[in-house]
């Protein structure tokens, strides 16, 4: 296929990039270029926003907008001159406002989520490696039961080539595992990943736990069931988090390292 991605640098647009790539496929991307671009693609240098006629009178099989944040970004892009076969946009559970009843399902109104920001490689699972390689304690709000769900990048890779195969009626698919595990879990499998087995403590006390934890206080969860009638079988979170562990061992500069505000104090 001749595909182009808006980005292609960082998290989930670079593995995608590098994903097609290995597949053989023609790969583009559209970036500012200020980071190393993945290996075997065409790069377009520019502002997603400031497209000029870069793309005027060009043709993709595929276009995967997954830096999109604003109706700007997506109009410059559709009104750009550039011709498809397909389109899939990306965007994240913060499409749905924290209000909805959960789980959160594809027919439910869309607006702002108040809890989340914007965000590029937030320092999450690799906050968690290097607290683990240095033998830290690991600071877990209250019980640690708060919920998370979790989505490999390779399923997402794969997921894709499922829509472009199955095309299905449906048009907007919620994407992610269908078991939620806990932080405290979450954390567990962190550290077993780097061969490690962490010292759990519970902050009780009253600070923002954003200060301390790499997730906000926000429990959600989405109803994947439509992904799964298409794709039943997903990458193991463990497995997931070992792969990772891995490749963050070998590319330490690749996260953004914007630590919990308050976390240096903890410790």
């Amino acid at each position: 296929m001749k595909i182009l991605i808006t980005g292609g640098t960082t998290f989930v647009s670079r593995f995608t990039a590098e994903y097609f790539v290995k597949k053989g496929d023609d790969v583009t991307v559209i970036n500012r270029g200020s980071r190393e671009q993945v290996a075997g693609v065409t790069l377009i240098n520019c502002d997603r926003t400031a497209l000029g006629d870069r793309l005027r009178g060009a043709h993709f099989d595929l276009i995967l907008d997954i830096t999109a944040y604003t109706e700007e970004h997506v109009r410059t892009l559709i009104e750009s001159g550039v011709s498809f076969d397909d389109f899939v946009f990306v965007s994240s559970s913060a499409v749905y406002p924290e209000t909805n009843p959960q789980p959160f399902t594809e027919e439910q109104p869309y607006s702002k989520n108040s809890v989340w920001g914007v965000y590029e490689n937030l320092y999450r699972e690799a906050f968690v490696f290097d607290c683990a390689m240095q033998s830290r304690p690991f600071y877990l709000p209250k019980n640690g039961e708060m919920k998370l769900q979790f989505f490999n990048v390779l399923d997402f890779c794969r997921f894709v080539e499922v829509l472009l195969e199955k095309r299905p009626e449906q048009r907007i698919f919620n994407v992610g595992n269908r078991d939620t595990v806990s932080v405290r879990e979450w954390v567990e499998l962190c550290y077993a990943a780097a061969g490690k087995k962490p010292e759990l403590i519970s902050v009780d006390a009253d600070i923002e736990q954003r200060e301390y934890f790499c997730f906000y206080n926000y429990e959600y969860i989405l109803d994947v069931s439509r992904q799964y009638e298409l794709m039943p079988d997903t990458v193991p979170l463990e497995h997931g988090l070992r792969r990772e562990f891995d490749w963050y061992r070998e590319n330490p500069g690749s996260v953004y390292r914007l630590l919990p505000q308050a976390v240096y104090g903890l410790y």
